[in-house]
């Protein structure tokens, strides 16, 4: 009887731990809508993101890139290459990268390709509107695999 008394005081200290964690993990993971109100002016809309340009800093891939830099401008010696067709998220709200436009002249013979979110930096180009830059030469970008409608079914 002892034993059966404290493996079930074991089995619920535990028990406790472990939903006192869960509980713990859940909280600082779900975000509010106060927390977001927060958050003001640190937001960005995908919008903002959307129609804007894709630049390439016109460096070779082995110099040094970094997906963490953040630009306050746009390089004065970047080239566009494209823009921002759409922004992809994972099933559990990751952004996972951006499509962009390339190629093609007037909407005739582009191509749709998706960079991931480490070969990309965000540029802010004024208050509301936001560019995208890779290392990535346009030539690499339109050697990327298509992805058209049927690419997301």
């Amino acid at each position: 009887m002892k034993l059966l008394t404290a493996s079930a005081l074991a089995l619920s200290v535990a028990a406790t731990g472990a939903l006192a964690e869960s509980h713990a993990m859940a909280e600082t993971s779900a975000m509010t809508s106060a927390d977001m109100s927060a958050m003001q002016g640190d937001l960005i809309r995908s919008r903002d993101i959307t129609g804007g340009a894709i630049y390439t800093t016109n460096a070779a891939n082995d110099e040094g890139w970094d997906s963490a830099n953040v630009y306050d401008q746009v390089g004065a010696d970047w080239n566009e290459i494209g823009s921002i067709e759409d922004v992809v998220l994972s099933k559990d709200g990751q952004m996972v990268g951006v499509v962009a436009e390339v190629g093609g002249f007037l909407d005739i013979a582009d191509k749709h390709v998706m960079l991931a979110t480490g070969d990309v930096n965000l540029v802010a180009v004024d208050d509301k509107t936001y560019a995208i830059v890779t290392r990535m030469s346009e030539e690499q970008l339109e050697s990327l695999e298509g992805v058209d409608e049927g690419f997301w079914d």
